[in-house]
């Protein structure tokens, strides 16, 4: 190429891949880590939720910074988030410099805490931001637990007309799918697609008690699955996300850290790590997913996704400059050869090697170190945000 670029990074001793792809997330529960260990699920949602209803709008915004930092340091560049409050977390987003696909929460109105209607919430939140270059909004209802039919179908017209997808959580539990059973006759994916709520395009999350029926019901309306390995272990979901099954199906399906209260990390590194040995464990057989496969799970398969491919997910002309810099000069990653590379990148957990990340051609993290915004200064407010809300919280 004749032009010449502004700045030119040297990479020597390093390897360049494509900027990683979050594709389940409640960033702003960053602030919330650690908070609910070690317990059922009753009891971890009877906490977290306890905690979440004291949040004020700052707590959200500094939960959200705290997400996207941690982010930027292990390799993502790209997050997709469901939750409320998406206009607080946009501005986080901005001002660390990520590319966030932000799914605004639409419930049933007796469910939820916002103001106003959730679905009216997410339409004027869409309408604000959709020319936002770094913002993506996205409609999130949340599940079928807290949305009535009347709220999905609302929920799926209001992404359509706005041109964008749904995002929402998907048959994560045995105790969410026999209990939605046991009140309505059927399973959440075949209710969904009994009532024409599927389309192509939307994300869910989890997929972990899916029948091969309702995979292939996913797979016939173009609807993606982000699988969350690392949070459906750690909150005991029993069972495993049928990705084998997705594949030969032809379910797209990506990888996501879900929120910090039930991950404690958003080390996408380490998603890959786990999501390939989970289903090697659980199948008997070293071979069925291989590190290859798990990396395009979190770049070029997340970006198909989300409908981005043409975008993101590829170090190739004409893409997104969303790109990241891994230092091999370190011992986790020693010996790297053109043969180990991408084995490396997947089981050597390498999130501690990131030493540049780049969204958008614009750098966020030069040397391990943020160049958007004073991070050792955030870093106090953020630990004096979260002993004031577990105060508040007891």
């Amino acid at each position: 190429m004749k032009n010449k670029a502004d700045e030119v990074i040297d990479a020597s001793g390093c390897v360049v891949i494509p900027g990683l792809i979050n594709c389940h997330s409640h960033v702003a529960m960053a602030l919330m880590r650690s908070v609910a260990d070690d317990v059922k699920l009753d009891k971890f949602l009877e906490r977290t939720f306890a905690i979440d209803a004291k949040r004020s709008p700052e707590d959200i915004a500094v939960g959200a910074t705290l997400g996207c930092l941690e982010m930027a340091r292990s390799g993502t560049t790209t997050f997709v988030d469901l939750y409320y409050s998406e206009d607080i977390i946009a501005k986080s987003v901005e001002e660390v410099g990520l590319r966030g696909y932000l799914g605004w929460a639409v419930l049933d109105e007796q469910f939820t805490t916002q103001k106003g209607k959730p679905v009216k919430n997410c339409e004027a939140f869409i309408k604000a931001h959709k020319n936002r270059p770094l913002i993506k909004p996205v409609v999130a209802p949340q599940g079928v637990y807290v949305c009535s039919d009347e709220t999905l179908m609302q929920a799926k017209e209001l992404a359509k007309r706005e041109g964008t997808f749904c995002h929402y959580h998907l048959s994560e539990t045995r105790y969410e799918v026999y209990e939605y059973q046991k009140k309505i006759g059927e399973r959440p994916a075949d209710h969904l697609s009994s009532i024409g709520f599927f389309s192509k395009g939307d994300v869910a999350a989890h997929g972990v008690w899916l029948t091969i029926n309702e995979v292939r019901q996913l797979a016939g309306a173009g609807v993606s699955v982000a699988h969350c390995p690392t949070s459906n272990m750690k909150l005991a979901s029993g069972g495993v996300a049928p990705l084998p099954e997705m594949f030969t199906e032809g379910v797209g399906v990506c990888l996501g850290t879900d929120g910090s209260s039930s991950n404690n990390s958003l080390d996408m590194f380490l998603e890959m790590k786990l999501c390939s040995l989970m289903h090697k464990h659980h199948r008997w057989d070293a071979s069925v997913l291989s590190a290859q496969r798990c990396l395009d799970l979190a770049t070029i398969d997340a970006a198909k996704c989300i409908g981005a491919e043409k975008q993101l997910g590829s170090i190739e002309a004409g893409r997104k400059a969303d790109l990241v810099v891994l230092d091999c000069m370190i011992p986790s990653m020693t010996p790297m050869t053109p043969e180990n590379a991408v084995a490396n990148l997947v089981y050597a957990s390498p999130s501690h090697a990131v030493r540049d990340t780049i969204v958008d051609g614009k750098i966020v993290l030069r040397d391990r170190k943020i160049v958007t915004m004073d991070e050792g200064k955030f870093l106090k407010k953020a630990e004096a945000a979260a002993a004031e809300l577990m105060a508040r919280s007891r």
